[in-house]
């Protein structure tokens, strides 16, 4: 299969439809993530549909001071990934192709959501993201598109736009691709010398250190709902030796814990990581609720977010888990 590089609007409208439409939509510099996020796109088209990503550097995505000029643009290298992992189409267009009359008047704002975590970091970052997903929906018309959970913010309010603005597409996220040592795979990872990299891995090494508390909170949990309901069963566990055992469970399992322990655990990976040379300055760490990311209380129940950005040397690289509470032992 050869897949089309296309630049308009018009071109892609020309092509016949048979099946489902699958959109993933990136800013190029492709790699591993970007292919996992085609091939599943891919087994959502099915044979009969249709794969397509678009690459386009937004410039609206880019405040003051950031890397729009630096942004790497490899859209040979890109062309060939999309054809390895599945796409039919590339639409690749230009900024007058998605703004025609210049930075647009009208955009999407995101609203408070889009002022927490990395919208304060980044002002305005949120609406430039999401006009342009408005705009790409728009212009290629899919059934369904995909994005990475690595941009968890991102997905949120992706999703958030599509159900408050009644837009007729599906919006899937897809699990982070990680490396080898742990690294979420990011297109800024290039941009890393070796030993900032191996600072760098303590972004990864703080949510499994919070996910790893996690999931010692929720066993605890677990192991403190047997402790015995009658003294009787008390005295016949007892006899077994089981008796303590559950005591201290449950001593543990209602000591200070929560999502408290969970930040604190990363957070000590960071500040360790603080003291290295070249150094992590951390922006944030936050355990959130991805409706609206905002923190979680302790009596918190369903899916959250435990999410950190930081910086090392010139290069700011932003990473996330997910985890699920109130189901004792599940985390994701």
């Amino acid at each position: 299969m050869t897949t089309a590089l296309l630049r308009t609007a018009e071109e892609l409208h020309a092509r016949a439809r048979t099946g489902r439409r699958a959109v993933v939509m990136t800013m190029g510099a492709l790699h591993e993530g970007h292919a996992t996020l085609v091939r599943a796109a891919r087994g959502i088209a099915g044979p009969d549909g249709e794969v397509v990503v678009t690459v386009f550097v937004n410039p609206l995505q880019f405040g003051q001071g950031e890397d729009l000029d630096r942004y790497p643009r490899t859209l040979d290298a890109d062309l060939k990934l999309a054809e390895q992992s599945g796409a039919d189409v590339v639409f690749a267009p230009s900024v007058e192709e998605v703004y025609p009359g210049g930075e647009p008047q009208v955009r999407v704002s995101a609203g408070p959501m889009g002022t927490r975590l990395e919208g304060a970091a980044r002002p305005g970052h949120f609406d430039g993201m999401l006009t342009v997903v408005a705009k790409l929906l728009h212009l290629t018309r899919p059934d369904v598109a995909l994005y990475g959970q690595k941009d968890a913010q991102q997905l949120a309010l992706i999703r958030r736009m599509v159900r408050d603005l009644n837009f007729g597409v599906e919006i899937v996220g897809v699990p982070t691709v990680r490396e080898e040592d742990g690294l979420a795979l990011s297109s800024r990872n290039r941009y890393l010398s070796p030993a900032e990299r191996r600072t760098a891995l303590a972004l990864s090494a703080a949510l499994f250190a919070g996910r790893d508390r996690h999931a010692a909170e929720e066993a605890l949990r677990a192991r403190a709902r047997e402790v015995p309901s009658s003294r009787a069963r008390a005295e016949a566990l007892s006899a077994l030796g089981e008796s303590r055992a559950a005591a201290d469970a449950h001593a543990v399992a209602t000591a200070v814990g929560g999502p408290a322990a969970i930040r604190a655990a990363a957070r000590q990976v960071l500040d360790e990581a603080a003291r290295l040379d070249p150094p992590l300055t951390l922006d944030y760490l936050a355990l959130v609720d991805p409706d609206d990311f905002t923190d979680i209380g302790d009596d918190f129940t369903g899916e959250a977010v435990l999410a950190v950005a930081a910086r090392v040397g010139s290069t700011r690289l932003i990473d996330n888990i997910p985890l699920t509470f109130g189901t004792f032992g599940a985390a994701s």
